[in-house]
This record gives C-alpha cells, sequence and structure tokens, in this order.
C-alpha cells in the first residue's frame, strides 16, 4: 500500500484523549517505572506498581474487548498478586 504525499506513515490510528487513551498512557508510564523498580530490586513496591500498571492495561483491553491483551494482562496481575501472597506470608512467618 502506497502513502499519499500528505499522509504520515508514522500516523496514529487509535483516537486521542479518549478515556482509554490517558488509561493506556499513565498505565504505560506507571508500568515503565514498576521495571526500573524492579530492575533495582525495589521490593515489594515494585509488585504493587507492576500490578497498578497492569489493571490500567486491564481495563483498556477490557474497553477494546481485545481477548489477547485481557489474557496477558489478567495473568500478568495473577503473578504479581501471587508475588503480594508469597510477600506477606513470608513476614508474617518471621514476624517482622
Amino acid at each position: 500500500m502506497e502513502l499519499e504525499k500528505h499522509e504520515n506513515p508514522s500516523k496514529t490510528s487509535t483516537p486521542l484523549h479518549t478515556t482509554d487513551w490517558y488509561v493506556k498512557w499513565v498505565a504505560t508510564v506507571v508500568l515503565i517505572i514498576g521495571m526500573i523498580l524492579t530492575a533495582n530490586n525495589v521490593h515489594p513496591i515494585n509488585l504493587f506498581v507492576n500490578i497498578a500498571g497492569l489493571v490500567g492495561w486491564l481495563a483498556v483491553a477490557i474497553m477494546w474487548n481485545d481477548r489477547a491483551l485481557i489474557i496477558i494482562n489478567a495473568v500478568g496481575v495473577s503473578i504479581y498478586a501471587n508475588g503480594v501472597v508469597a510477600y506477606i506470608v513470608k513476614v508474617v512467618e518471621n514476624g517482622s
């Protein structure tokens, strides 16, 4: 498919400044912060930050009715929630 002279090859195909647009960008920034925290071993805060970002993307996936995004983000939330539970169990067992 050839582009017309006035078309921008990097032009977005999603609407701008809608609810899903804001949620997706906030969730993206939160996930990047979560990745930085994980890379720097800031535990368990990284778990909560990543869960927040994934919940945001899960909401977007539901708005878009995109099953692949729903699955990957729901599984991601479950994995990080498992990490939170494991951390809480460890803290309770150690009595700290």
